[in-house]
């Protein structure tokens, strides 16, 4: 399929659509480090359904592009929520059905929590998925620090050297790590790692998991969406969580506990042999959740 183009607030967002012109409009956000080929087994799902299924590639990502040389190339969770926002806005939908993991899973709880008017229903790997920066400080388990390897190193030059320098191998192997029961082959890597040349992406996941800890400043331009995040808003719209029980970077115990965050409809699903990439291992599982929750 050839992706469509749309200039939507900083971004010309590459997104392909598919499905009825017509029908219940769906957006479905990828994460890192991932791409929108993470819901080729979910669509066909979707669409049988009725559903306008819209997938983007995140800035940073594929053939997605920055429409201005001096944005900052912030990975921060504002900038993601503002992004999915001003897509919504430039595709002329008022109100869609969200789901994503990992960085789209924190694009749709941003957008559900802060304009719940433009929110049906929200599915969300991972639960609450809104970083709290102000306590990214405080220690975890030790067995739960040792998954964040990955971002510690990011915080240094020489995670940003090995990043620029190896995208694909750091890629893959979080991809085994992270999924250790996902027996994906080369080619489903290689039709995903194409998006990791996009020039802007070592810049904007370096910042990401900088400002996520409070090392680097954010975007100016979404200083007040970060602000209102800071006070962790509720999530009122009817919601599905979901966590794999073979998620490799997922903190001990899962996600349960985040119902206290969703104030409305809410229903948290365990998916067993799962990993992080939920889409893409269990494509029909990933669909039902969207799809019961629009049956609600």
């Amino acid at each position: 399929m050839t992706p469509r183009r749309v200039e939507a607030g900083a971004l010309s967002v590459a997104y392909e659509e598919s499905g009825d012109p017509g029908g219940w409009p769906v957006l479905l956000m990828h994460g890192f480090p991932y791409d929108g080929r993470a819901y080729d087994g979910v669509v066909p799902h979707l669409t049988a359904a009725g559903a306008r299924v819209i997938v983007p590639w995140l800035r940073g990502y594929g053939e997605t592009r920055f429409r201005a040389d001096a944005t900052p190339r912030s990975g921060e969770q504002a900038a993601l929520g503002q992004d999915l926002l001003d897509l919504l806005d430039a595709l002329g939908i008022g109100r869609a059905v969200l789901a994503g993991y990992d960085w789209g899973g924190r694009a749709a709880c941003v957008v559900a929590a802060l304009w719940p008017e433009r929110v049906a229903g929200l599915v969300s790997q991972n639960g609450y998925n809104i970083q709290d920066i102000a306590r990214a400080m405080e220690p975890t388990a030790p067995e739960d620090e040792r998954k964040l390897w990955y971002q510690y190193l990011f915080h240094t030059e020489r995670g940003r050297a090995g990043l620029e320098r190896d995208r694909r191998g750091l890629c893959r192997l979080l991809w085994r790590l992270w999924s250790p029961e996902w027996g994906f082959d080369d080619a489903t890597f290689e039709r995903t790692a194409a998006s990791f040349d996009n020039a802007d992406f070592v810049e904007v996941v370096i910042h990401s998991y900088r400002h996520r800890f409070g090392l680097v400043a954010g975007d100016p331009a979404v200083a007040e969406v970060e602000r209102r995040l800071a006070a962790r808003p509720a999530i009122t719209v009817p919601a599905i969580t979901l966590d794999g029980d073979a998620d490799g970077v997922l903190a001990g115990g899962g996600t349960a506990g985040h119902a206290r965050h969703f104030m409305g409809p809410h229903e948290h699903r365990m998916v067993r042999g799962g990993g992080h990439n939920l889409p893409q291992e269990r494509p029909a599982e990933f669909a039902a959740a969207v799809l019961d929750l629009r049956g609600r």
